[in-house]
This record gives C-alpha cells, structure tokens and sequence, in this order.
C-alpha cells in the first residue's frame, strides 16, 4: 500500500506549480486555525465574558454564514476573474480584516459588533478556499487529481489544527483577557500576508478559468451561477450522492460541536486546553483520513467508501460519544472527523474531476452554501434545547440517527440516477 499511495504522491509534489498552490493553502489555512481558535477564546472562554449556548450559536453562525452569503458570489466570479487575483486581494483583504476584529477583541466589543468582523473576514476567506479548489486542476495532470486533492485539503486541514494550538499555546502567554485574545487574533494576519506573496508567483491565467460563460452583470451572474452549479450538481451523480451524505455529516457534525463545546467549558472544566487536546485527535482523524482516502476509493469504490464512512461516524457517534467522558470523546473525535474528511474528500475529487472547468467554481460555491447553513441551523436548534452543562444524550443520539439517514439518502441517490441515466436523453431535461 505505501509504494502506490507515495508514487503519484512524490509525481505531483514535484511539481513547482503545485507546489506553490499547496503553501499557499497551508499559509491561509494556518491563519484560518489561528483565527478561529482566537477568536473562539476571546468569546467561550473569556473570563470577562459569558457566553451561553444560544450565543455559542451566534458565534458559530458568524464562522459559517459567510460561506452562505459569499459562497455564490466567490462561484461566480471565480470563473469569471482570474483565480491569481483572486488570491492575492482575497487573501490581504483577509488579513486587513482579522486586524480590525483584532481591535475590536482588544477594546471589548461584543454582540453584533464583533460577529460582524467575523462574518466579513470569513466571508473574504470564501475566495481564497473556492480559489484553491478551484485551481488545483490546473497545477495537476487530470489522472493525479484525486491524490493531490487529498493530500492538499489533508494537510491543510492539519495546518488548520496547528494554527489552532498555536493560538491556544500564545495564549497562554498573553493572558486569557481581552487585551491578550486581541494580541492571538493579530498574529492570525500572517498567514493572509503570507498567501498572498505566495500566489502573487503564479504566472497569470495560469489557474483559470479556461473559458468564460459569464453575464456582465454581476448580480445577474449570482442568480445563475446558483441555477448553473445546481444544474451541474444534479446531472452528475457522483455529485448528488455526495451532497446528500454531506448534509448528514455537517448537520450532525454542528451538534457534536456544540455538545463538546460545553463540555469541555462547563462540564469537564477543561478550558481551552481541553478544547486543543479534542482539536489535536481531530487532526490526527483527519490526517489518516488523507492518506487512506485514495487508497480505499481504489479498493473499494466511492459508493462503499462513502458508506462507510457514515457508518462508522455513526458507530463513534453513539458508542463513544453517549459515555462522556474525556478519552472517549477524544476518540469520537478522532473518528468522527476522519471520516467526515472521507466524505469531503470523496465530494471535492468528483467535483472537480466530473464537472467542467467552466462551471466548477459555482458548484463549489453551491457546496459551501447549503453545507453551511445545514450546519448553522443544526447547531441553533441543539442550542435551543441543550442544557448549560452540555450533557446531551438525546441530542447524540439524533446525531446518530442522520448520519445513518444519511447513508440511506445516498444509497437512494445512487439508485435513482443510474435508473435516469438508463432512459432516453430528453428525460433528464
């Protein structure tokens, strides 16, 4: 196993071009983890705040809904610009804005105020992530696309996890209070700085679009590219399969996140060392969940993978999850993301392998959108009900019940189009 999976491997991250892509994506997901986590500290686990589970919600909303309100118009215009560009301005206009909610952390805004900092910077990091996928493509040849996806989205995944523990451990030398969360979230700006110097030696047009099929008007270009990567999403049933186990993972993932949240902060009174050692296991999922993917889809096909990795997720959820107690949470956690990066990784490489250049950064941007607000919704309904402690059974349990949903709608999803694919051409429309 190890001589097949490293041989493309070695094969792609010869290659300069990918190369550069790939840092770039470590650069800005670094920050990203950075951010996050910073700004999770300012709010959770501040002493000079308080924030219960309905704005633990808000919170997450903030982080999320920008891919909603962004994610159409990055599609669009991501093929429509030139993707260099776009990763340049993108990425400092990022770093500008982590800087202002830096200064609003510091002078002890909250509320809307700050939420709106964050939309804006996650927002702007719409671009950068559509970006990316968008252009990997282009740096590799076609047959090497899969491998490469999983190695980049992997390890920028665990650049993630290190920004976070990053931000965990200067926090530790800044202080808790708002004057030293403020400090964390600066230091996030480097990785948008440092993204953009990297994509800057990108030769130009060289990460597309190859060709344009875009209106002039940019809202009209919007409202299309929604249709459009609509369209493109629901005539390749790869894609349609994926999107159904994605919504599962995501809407089960968000209460999983929230339960955990409030048990570190109130049940285990873990802090956020508590909260960076579930970060840590997470990223360990994920990781191993990057080098098996290729390797298991080849063995046993996307559809079987796919499957089991909602199985498993569904295992982990209830088996380690309804007990409790730190080391089985810290195994669900290892178990749950990695198998949600399987899916992910499953979902991005028939994306980018079964739908044409012209319409791939609207299916992406489509991606974003209903993945995210699933997952804010999810979470602002569990927050509704889940009590301060965070000790939630029957909340696992549903989360339990729609990854097993999940696998069913898949299966359903498969069927139903190899049974379109066998009519005549006019009826799929």
């Amino acid at each position: 196993m190890t001589t097949t999976a490293t041989a493309p491997t070695r094969a792609f991250v010869r290659d300069r071009d990918f190369r550069r892509l790939l840092f770039t994506r470590f650069s800005a997901h670094w920050g990203n983890g950075m951010y996050q986590a910073g700004l999770a500290g300012a709010v959770l686990f501040n002493p000079e705040r308080a924030a219960d589970a309905l704005a633990m919600a808000g919170g997450f909303a903030a982080l999320l809904l920008p891919y909603s309100v962004v994610g159409p118009f990055a599609g669009a215009l991501l093929d429509r610009w030139d993707r260099r560009r776009v990763l340049i301005f993108a990425s400092l206009l990022r770093s500008f804005t982590i800087l202002a909610t830096a200064v609003a952390v510091g002078a002890g805004a909250a509320g809307i105020g700050l939420f709106s900092l964050a939309l804006a910077s996650e927002g702007v990091s719409r671009f950068i992530g559509s970006g990316l996928s968008a252009s990997l493509p282009h740096v590799v040849e076609e047959k090497s696309v899969v491998a490469a996806n999983a190695f980049a989205a992997t390890w920028g995944s665990v650049l993630a996890v290190v920004g976070g523990g990053c931000a965990i451990g200067l926090r530790e030398l800044t202080g808790a209070d708002d004057a030293g969360s403020a400090w964390v979230t600066a230091v996030a700006a480097l990785g948008g700085i440092g993204a953009a110097i990297l994509a800057a030696g990108f030769e130009r047009g060289l990460l597309g679009p190859s060709a344009v099929d875009e209106p002039p008007n940019a809202v009209l270009a919007v409202v299309r590219g929604l249709a459009d990567g609509a369209k493109a999403a629901w005539r390749t049933p790869s894609v349609t399969a994926g999107f159904v186990a994605l919504f599962a993972h995501r809407a089960s993932y968000g209460i999983s996140l929230l339960v955990t949240v409030l048990l570190m902060r109130n049940h285990f009174a873990a802090g956020m060392t508590g909260l960076g050692r579930m970060a840590a296991f997470a990223g360990a999922g994920i990781l191993v969940a990057g080098l098996l993917t290729a390797w298991l889809i080849r063995l046993f096909g996307r559809l079987r993978v796919v499957l089991g990795a909602l199985v498993l997720a569904a295992v982990a959820q209830s088996a380690l999850g309804l007990p409790m107690t730190i080391p089985t949470a810290l195994l669900a956690a290892f178990l749950v993301t990695g198998a949600g990066q399987v899916l992910k990784l499953c979902v991005d490489s028939s994306v980018q392998l079964d739908v044409a250049d012209e319409a791939r950064g609207r299916v992406f941007a489509l991606y974003d959108t209903l993945f995210n607000i699933t997952q804010v919704a999810a979470v602002s309904l569990a927050a509704t009900v889940i009590p301060d402690d965070g000790v939630s059974p029957g909340l696992l349990i549903a989360a339990t019940v729609l990854y097993l949903v999940g696998a069913a709608g898949h299966l359903l999803a498969v069927r139903k189009r190899r049974t379109s694919d066998t009519a005549p051409p006019l009826a799929l429309g």
